[in-house]
């Protein structure tokens, strides 16, 4: 149940096309549906603008289809994230109507087309090919939220002319997402290049001393370029949220 529905479900009553009982059988499901190992939250779209997404790491398949199963029945989209390819594989067996993501390691379900925001396309920077699936699991999610993006890939610090090509895109952009594992620097750079806001996610990807994506955390939380957001390691949906929550408008908001 999303905004729109709502409001279109009370037109109806009003109008007299649907009895209180009608009504009532609609919204029996809110605000969630205990499944004993999980509460779906179906009031999530009218709060925040998306459905509740599941998390997959962690969780057996059955699990995850169950979640995914009483979203499809209640007409909301689905994003599941965290799904290693064993679980991705085992999940669409049982719930075929998924689609799969690989790269991105994740899952949609889409029950009606997403409506499209007109904005200018957020930006999506990596500091290196190994930090794409990170990035397309931010991509995936602005995707289902009807977000703009644009992907400007593997532009590190290491051939930083690279970036420079791009520039124009990036400051045109209403938000970056800026991506790196090794030492963190890019967040920092383009930081220092563009008005908007930077949103940096630390990536595990780098030899020993990198310690798994810390020192590249560490690196952006002490970068120089002022303003900038870092949420956690390899947390490309976090970071889209973040951008999201940026862009939103408030909710209870009419529709254009």
């Amino acid at each position: 149940m999303d905004q729109d529905k709502l409001r279109a479900l009370l037109m109806e009553l009003q109008s007299g096309g649907r009895s209180v009982e009608d009504v009532l059988g609609a919204l029996k499901h809110l605000p969630y549906a205990d499944l004993g190992y999980a509460r779906v939250d179906h009031h999530r779209s009218l709060r925040q603008g998306l459905p509740e997404v599941v998390l997959g790491l962690g969780k057996t398949p059955e699990q995850i289809a169950g979640i995914a199963r009483r979203l499809v029945e209640a007409e909301q989209n689905v994003l599941i994230t965290r799904l290693s390819p064993e679980q991705g594989a085992a999940v669409r067996e049982l719930l075929p109507a998924l689609q799969l993501h690989p790269i991105a390691g994740v899952a949609t379900y889409e029950h009606a087309p997403i409506p499209q925001r007109t904005d200018v396309p957020v930006a999506l920077v990596t500091a290196g090919t190994s930090d794409l699936p990170v990035a397309e699991e931010a991509a995936e999610t602005l995707r289902m939220a009807g977000v703009p993006h644009v992907r400007v890939f593997d532009v590190g610090v290491a051939g930083i002319h690279r970036l420079f090509g791009s520039l124009e895109v990036l400051t045109a952009a209403p938000a970056v997402i800026v991506v790196a594992g090794m030492e963190g620097a890019l967040p920092s750079v383009v930081g220092g290049l563009v008005a908007c806001p930077v949103i940096a996610v630390p990536t595990s990807i780098g030899y020993g001393a990198a310690f798994a994506g810390v020192t590249a955390l560490c690196g952006m939380l002490t970068g120089c370029a002022a303003g900038v957001t870092v949420v956690n390691i390899d947390n490309g949906f976090g970071a889209a949220m973040a951008v999201l929550r940026l862009l939103a408008k408030p909710v209870g908001a009419p529709s254009p």
